[in-house]
């Protein structure tokens, strides 16, 4: 079956991993939504059927529209995320796109310090209409705590309960909204858009409450995110059910406000207030179990998200675990403790998630707006009538935009606190990138083949101690007709490293995600090859299993001998040994740096510190890895103005 058709494949089972994975942030935005816009104002039917209104059609415009129908179809041979859209059209459109590439996808990433704080507290907060006075925040605390921990053992097990949770989650939110609704069915004229417009023109204030009416769809960029999980047929055919869901709850929890007009909402939110007294208990359980379920949803999206970041070269090396055999889930401990960390400061800080409501959803508005930029170029590169893109792109930048200026208000109310992140991890992207490119066009080649010779007779000299068996160096070089300077350096000049045969390895990031192949160049049989990776950015380079492979692979086709060459070791068939060479770039004092160049250098080198080095980036045996310092010198300093003075001494020493 091809590609193409497996990720429009749907089956019983790929609705509920959807629905158990992909909705989950979106899913549980009913808890905060209608009460983030009414909280602390005299119910009206202006704002009372503005705000569903508002909301009906931001998850039609939003949601529907621009993720579900247009943005799905763009997928990395199954892939779907804002770097994986990147590595899709880059090669199209030109070096420009990686701005909003990095932008989009550092704000995503600050989002998610929020949306387990918000999510899990909203839940929480329902025991307050048993116990007024219970400070809800250690409990949440403990959640999040238990959550983060849990991510180093892994979600399979548990992952397989996510779907019939959240699919009871949808079904009783729903039923919960239709039960509501029957007392006040008026509500749903709302579906008129002229009822949001109304809203945003005769309220007092009205375009600015649309940052509360946005978070009812933050959770649209993860549906794009988690694509490969369960395919694009699985998230279009659930969406029906929780799109329906959905604006049953808002429809709900309006019908409830139309009752109560000229009042304002109770402590407990709309969310509560529309569940029967009987079903509270059960309904706090199941909220607290599905805001769960999305935090973990979204923290795995980090962890994937930074992956690629790395394999695209916009993040530092990290450690990187795979706690169980599913395709695609990984574990970054730095990022998981950091995310713990941040997230525990925001309970602390904000204690309520009426105080976080503020702080959410500034940050990922901006990742929508790149997104819309990246995918302008993705309708271009398929060859999408030209005015249909503008007007497209048009219709969402006006969208997005607008709802941008809204959340602005809340910038000094805690979304201070998104927009600073954001700002630095995109400032972390920014320095890595450029840093690691300046290094990149500071390195010199030589010709490859015109050194075999010098190789060869290295190899066979006897006067020179053999070094290893096997010799393999790293390399940024493309293609075998050439390699660095450096390299040649420490083979031939720096202690010279005789060996019976040289090795030279060059990993390339391919844009297919989860490609793996490999490709052998023979420079001199038996004394020199020259072997390319092209792997998926989402692929770890595990260059120990991958190069052990490969030789294997060469052995069994009789392309090469890896037996040792020393005669007590060679009838006994015991193979040689393999030595890696790696370098650790150091900057020289011998430069004279622009002052850009030492911003991004300064920049760049305090990251390399919570860099991983490159033998465990490559995930290489320590016990057979050499690291050697280079020197870096980005800019030679001009010649000084030194003379030389003329000696007394007339004659040398030795001839006196």
């Amino acid at each position: 079956m091809s590609s193409r058709t497996s990720i429009d494949k749907v089956s019983i089972q790929g609705l509920l991993v959807a629905v158990g994975i992909v909705f989950g942030d979106i899913g549980t935005s009913p808890l905060y939504t209608i009460s983030a816009v009414v909280r602390g104002k005299a119910l009206t039917e202006t704002l009372v059927l503005g705000t569903l209104s508002c909301i009906i059609w931001t998850l039609t415009l939003q949601t529907t529209i621009k993720y579900v129908i247009i943005t799905l179809r763009a997928d990395n041979n199954g892939e779907g995320g804002i770097f994986s859209l990147y590595a899709l059209v880059r090669r199209f459109s030109g070096k420009w796109l990686m701005v909003p590439a990095i932008i989009g996808g550092a704000f995503l990433l600050a989002d998610g310090l929020i949306t387990p704080p918000i999510s899990v507290s909203s839940a929480i907060e329902g025991l307050l209409i048993y116990y007024p006075k219970l400070d809800t925040v250690p409990i949440v605390i403990g959640i999040l705590i238990a959550l983060f921990v849990s991510q180093q053992f892994g979600t399979q097990q548990l992952g397989r309960l996510f779907g019939p949770i959240m699919l009871v989650w949808f079904t009783f939110i729903g039923a919960i909204g239709l039960y509501a609704l029957l007392s006040e069915p008026g509500v749903l004229k709302a579906i008129n858009p002229l009822y949001g417009l109304r809203f945003l023109r005769d309220y007092p204030g009205g375009f600015w409450l649309l940052g509360g009416i946005f978070l009812c769809t933050t959770g649209a960029e993860a549906l794009y995110s988690d694509m490969g999980h369960c395919g694009r047929g699985n998230i279009r055919a659930s969406w029906v059910y929780v799109k329906i869901t959905l604006l049953l709850s808002y429809a709900g929890q309006t019908a409830y406000l139309m009752q109560h007009l000229g009042e304002q909402m109770n402590e407990s939110g709309a969310f509560y207030s529309t569940v029967p007294g009987s079903l509270t208990v059960f309904s706090i359980i199941i909220a607290t179990l599905a805001t769960i379920i999305a935090s973990q949803a979204l923290i795995s999206g980090a962890f994937t998200l930074v992956g690629e970041a790395m394999r695209l070269n916009f993040w530092p090396r990290q450690r990187v675990a795979y706690p169980s055999d599913e395709r695609g889930q990984l574990y970054v401990p730095f990022v998981n403790w950091g995310l713990m960390v941040g997230c525990i400061l925001i309970v602390l800080h904000f204690r309520e998630s009426k105080n976080m409501e503020a702080a959410f959803g500034l940050a990922v508005t901006l990742t929508m707006l790149m997104s819309t930029l990246l995918i302008s170029s993705y309708l271009r590169v398929k060859r999408v009538n030209t005015i249909l893109i503008v007007l497209v792109t048009a219709m969402f930048l006006i969208v997005e935009i607008t709802f941008l200026i809204a959340n602005l208000v809340k910038f000094e109310e805690g979304g201070w606190i998104s927009v600073t992140l954001g700002l630095l991890l995109m400032a972390m992207m920014v320095f890595w990138y450029q840093g690691e490119s300046l290094t990149s066009s500071l390195t010199r080649y030589d010709t490859l083949p015109g050194n075999l010779p010098a190789l060869k007779e290295l190899s066979n000299d006897n006067a020179i101690p053999k070094y290893a068996t096997h010799l393999v160096y790293l390399t940024s070089a493309e293609s075998y007709d050439k390699i660095e300077n450096e390299t040649l350096f420490s083979i031939l000049n720096r202690a010279p490293k005789r060996a019976d045969i040289y090795w030279f390895i060059h990993v390339c990031v391919e844009d297919d995600p989860y490609v793996m192949r490999y490709k052998v160049d023979t420079l001199a049989p038996e004394d020199a090859y020259f072997v390319t990776f092209y792997l998926g950015f989402r692929v770890e380079p595990r260059l120990n299993l991958l190069f052990r492979q490969v030789v294997q692979d060469m052995v069994a086709d009789k392309e090469v001998t890896i037996d040792a060459k020393y005669r007590s070791l060679n009838i006994h068939r015991i193979g040689g040994d393999f030595r890696f060479v790696l370098f650790r770039k150091f900057l020289s004092f011998d430069n004279e740096l622009t002052i850009k160049q030492q911003l991004i250098m300064t920049g760049y080198l305090l990251l390399k510190r919570i860099a991983l080095p490159t033998k465990e980036a490559y995930g290489l045996d320590t016990s057979n890895v050499v690291t050697e310092a280079v020197p870096l010198v980005i800019r030679t300093p001009k010649r000084l103005p030194m003379h030389r003075v003329q000696s007394s001494l007339k004659h040398p020493l030795n001839q006196q």
